[in-house]
């Protein structure tokens, strides 16, 4: 299983917003990752800022908050966009699709205040543009929502 190793939030990311929208098509309020912090060729670490400014909290239990599971697992697949578009040297001729999730578990609520570290790893080469990744979203040292992603990388029309 993967543990969160300890990281400098005080180091450059990898990624900024700014970057990241350059790779990602997605725009707030969908755009559900603010910040990669590690990226190698096998996993990637990525994190989430949930604050009470999100608009899903308008409906979603408005006299207690909780960031829908659908939308962790969401953000989860855009940090495993983010790693698969790393892959390639032109990341922005490309899209990535996410193809299947299997094995969610949603272990602790996410509420406004949380800081949600997405860490995500490769359970086998990419092939044909296909890629298979284990992810585990913590809150500090607590694990919220894990479950097993496939995504497509595709070039754009």
């Amino acid at each position: 299983m993967i543990r969160v190793p300890p990281f400098d939030l005080l180091k450059e990311p990898v990624y900024d917003i700014i970057q990241i929208q350059k790779i990602l098509p997605h725009r707030p309020p969908f755009l559900l990752i603010d910040r990669i912090i590690e990226i190698s060729e096998d996993h990637i670490l990525g994190f989430k800022n949930v604050t009470m400014n999100e608009p899903f909290f308008v409906g979603h239990f408005p006299q207690e908050p909780v960031m829908p599971g659908v939308l962790q697992i969401e953000a989860m697949a855009q940090t495993g966009g983010i790693f698969v578009l790393h892959t390639v040297p032109d990341p922005e001729n490309y899209i990535t699709y996410f193809l299947k999730i299997d094995d969610v578990k949603f272990r602790h609520k996410v509420v406004p205040g949380d800081t949600i570290v997405f860490a995500l790893e490769l359970t086998s080469p990419v092939r044909r543009g296909i890629c298979n990744m284990r992810g585990v979203a913590y809150v500090g040292n607590k694990i919220v929502t894990e479950g097993t992603l496939m995504a497509q990388i595709a070039r754009k029309q």
